[in-house]
């Protein structure tokens, strides 16, 4: 069985159940994700062997983290211990005209003093086929910088496919690194590089030629980022594929959501979503690699088949509370049939 590695931090969730705000909560729903850890458990979801890389603190908040990858059958082995705290994130989360908020509480975590050298990243790789990483980890400090491109310099020496969520977070990147020099060297190393019109412009200063995305509504036109990806394979010529997913928001409960992948040569499309009544939108982009990563690994020939999975398995992880997606890959193929009514199975 093949085997992929994901190498990020995972976080506390605190949320105020439904739609409360913060100031009106009295209680918190627990929830442990983030980026990498997202793809991760997706993945063995599929039923695909895949370990999860991190840095936790040796306390309880730390083991309950771990057990949760435990219990998802992520692999754990190649976690290393340290540090004083886990990072925490609290989201309130929005509705029909008020947009989610994230609050950080994750400065000093375990995972934010990482240091090269604090991993073997030869032992993780060893019986490696897939490595994956997201712009969030060298955002969080320039330890978790420096470790991150240590970690894909050892996979590419080692043959391993390289992919990133190219992950722009506006309330990340404190630290003072400069970002568009780190993430251009990360992003060298990559094969596949999933990233939208907001990552691409914020990181490398590439733009969609003729297209404001705050304006689009529900209408985001596909070949109009066929642009960006012209421009990324030139900025990156060891891409071979660059990915982008298309979101229409035309409120915080409804979004359109499709995606194209282009090749070098042709741009492949997928069919548009309408999610109109959206539980928890946090993670979509993670169930989006999730599913696109399995999609290239079963299908290595067939790049439609693999985007439409992607898309469908993204669109059902806006159905499901918290950071992972839980969907089946039953109930994947079956939204990928065409089959969305939602009836009880029985």
């Amino acid at each position: 069985m093949k085997k992929i590695v994901t190498f990020g931090e995972i976080m506390l969730r605190l949320a105020p159940p439904g739609f409360l705000r913060f100031s009106q909560t009295n209680s918190f729903d627990v929830v442990y994700g983030g980026g990498e850890s997202n793809v991760a458990v997706s993945l063995a979801n599929y039923g695909l062997d895949v370990d999860f890389v991190t840095r936790l603190p040796k306390n309880d908040i730390g083991d309950c983290a771990l057990m949760e990858m435990r219990k998802r059958n992520v692999g754990t082995d190649h976690i290393v211990f340290g540090g004083d705290r886990l990072g925490i994130y609290f989201l309130e989360t929005g509705a029909v005209s008020r947009g989610s908020k994230v609050v950080y509480d994750r400065a000093h975590s375990a995972m934010a003093e990482i240091k090269p050298g604090m991993v073997d990243w030869k032992s993780v790789f060893k019986d490696a086929d897939w490595f994956h990483w997201t712009g969030i980890t060298p955002a969080i400090s320039q330890g978790a910088a420096d470790a991150c491109i240590e970690a894909v310099k050892v996979a590419k020496e080692m043959g391993v496919t390289i992919s990133t969520d190219l992950n722009y977070r506006a309330k990340l990147w404190k630290y003072g690194g400069d970002r568009e020099a780190i993430m251009t060297e990360l992003t060298s190393y990559c094969d596949i590089v999933l990233g939208n019109e907001e990552d691409a412009e914020k990181h490398f200063g590439i733009k969609p030629e003729g297209l404001d995305i705050t304006t689009q509504g529900e209408h985001v036109k596909a070949e109009a980022f066929l642009s960006v990806c012209k421009q990324m394979t030139k900025k990156f010529p060891n891409a071979k594929k660059v990915i982008t997913t298309l979101r229409g928001s035309l409120s915080a409960s409804h979004n359109t959501w499709a995606g194209v992948l282009y090749d070098g040569e042709k741009l492949f499309k997928s069919r548009e979503y309408q999610i109109t009544h959206i539980v928890d939108r946090v993670g979509g982009g993670d169930s989006f690699m999730g599913g696109l990563i399995y999609g290239l690994m079963t299908w290595p020939n067939d790049d439609q088949k693999a985007l439409d999975f992607a898309v469908a398995a993204s669109c059902l992880k806006h159905t499901i509370k918290g950071d992972a997606n839980l969907a089946t890959i039953e109930e994947v193929e079956k939204l990928m049939g065409g089959d969305a009514s939602g009836r009880v199975s029985r």
